[in-house]
């Protein structure tokens, strides 16, 4: 961890060692980049074994992401990869459409479209790989001021250390300090809905399948869960409603949940139960005016968030870590300034209009399947149906869902791997 220096000098000070902002200073130290993280709060241990019902949805391109951190080969549980996904239209209580579209990752020659990684075993595997990157110096938890010049920037910790650095990356989520400290201004969208996470046990296997059901009060997503001795066959729920029926649900005993949960799933699992804990938070978005300022770039929350409709927040982030991190590995080993304007403004303009565009697409179709209209209801499903008879159409959806969209800075993502240093 942290060393007894008092005064280091990085070239990257990543502030918040959550998954987004971890990944980047770990990404930025495999690539021979001195660099600090600092968080106020200690790094969560995750070790306890037990599940506590939280997964992430890694798409295909974040896991080429974390495999060249070194992250990826450090995870202490086998993924489950979601080789299928089935999207459709519904209404509780009542069979799914069958005007559905399906999604096969052989049909695009992949492996998989993503993989569902236990939240405990990414920070697991984070833990693992930050002390063993000699270019990395961890701060958790420190108390850090920030000053930034067109010099450069000091961040000061409360124990006396300065972390002298060309970038500050401000990575702490949606109440960004660094965001507000720089005046940069959001627009947001409260939904009034809350999202509702957690697993369930289930009596038939997945078949590595994810099922994605539009229902009139907000998207349902069952994703399948590798299981364990206890729980062979697991799966993970999504779920969206509105906040007062949301707060119902929340507390229900897990037989009534479970009921509940069949209702909108359907029976091709079998039977069902709650496991592990419960989480609950209301659903917003929001977008940054910019990403940048001086010696300054916000990454993952502290940038954005869309609705979970399309499952893309945590890949999100990711996309602006890949990004970034070529910016500023790209500048290192040109003998250039990673903090700087130029490399700045190359970064911004890589991801802001991508993050744009995701929160358009995620709230134009929070709309347009939020609601239960009879003419509407019909010509979602008929759409729907039709997308799934047009190969090239198809192609294009299912390579945006695994986080393939082109372009200069993609690299890390299209699994090229690090610029060697």
């Amino acid at each position: 961890m942290a060393g007894m220096t008092k005064r280091i000098e990085v070239e990257a000070c990543v502030m918040g060692a959550g998954p987004v902002g971890a990944t980047l200073a770990a990404t930025l130290a495999a690539a021979g980049l001195e660099v600090a993280v600092v968080d106020t709060a200690p790094l969560p241990p995750m070790e306890r074994p037990e599940f506590d019902g939280r997964a992430y949805a890694i798409a295909a391109s974040s896991h080429n992401l974390l495999e060249a951190a070194g992250i990826w080969a450090r995870l202490p549980d086998e993924p489950c990869p979601i080789t299928r996904i089935r999207v459709a239209d519904g209404r509780p209580g009542e069979p799914a459409s069958p005007l559905d579209l399906h999604f096969d990752a052989a049909d695009l020659g992949e492996p998989a479209f993503g993989w569902m990684v236990e939240a405990r075993s990414l920070r697991v595997a984070l833990n693992a790989a930050l002390p063993g990157l000699p270019r990395l110096h961890v701060f958790a938890p420190a108390q850090p001021t920030v000053t930034r010049t067109a010099e450069g920037a000091l961040v000061a910790l409360a124990d006396g250390t300065e972390i002298a650095a060309r970038l500050v990356v401000g990575a702490e989520g949606r109440r960004s300090p660094l965001r507000r400290a720089a005046g940069i201004g959001t627009a947001g969208l409260d939904y009034h809905q809350t999202g509702m996470v957690f697993a369930i046990a289930h009596e038939r296997p997945h078949g590595n399948l994810a099922l994605e059901q539009f229902l009139p009060n907000g998207p349902f997503a069952q994703l399948p869960l590798a299981g364990t001795p206890e729980h062979p066959h697991a799966s993970a729920i999504v779920w969206s409603d509105r906040s007062p029926l949301a707060a119902r649900f929340m507390a229900m005993d897990d037989a009534a949940l479970s009921r509940e949960i069949l209702r909108r799933l359907g029976s091709h699992l079998g039977a069902v139960r709650v496991i592990g804990r419960r989480w609950s938070y209301p659903l917003t978005a929001m977008q940054a005016a910019r990403f940048v300022d001086t010696r300054l770039a916000l990454v993952g929350d502290a940038a954005h968030g869309i609705h979970p409709i399309a499952g893309q927040g945590l890949n999100l982030g990711f996309r602006d870590v890949a990004a970034l991190a070529e910016c500023a590995i790209e500048a290192h080993h040109a003998g250039q300034d990673p903090g700087s304007v130029e490399v700045l403004a190359r970064y911004q303009a890589a991801r802001r209009p991508d993050a744009l565009l995701m929160l358009g697409a995620t709230h134009a179709l929070e709309r347009l399947f939020g609601n239960d209209l009879p003419p509407l209801r019909l010509a979602r499903r008929l759409g729907i149906a039709a997308v799934d008879r047009l190969p090239p159409l198809k192609r294009f959806f299912a390579r945006r869902a695994m986080g393939f969209s082109g372009g200069p800075l993609s690299g890390l993502l299209e699994g090229r791997g690090l610029i060697a240093p």
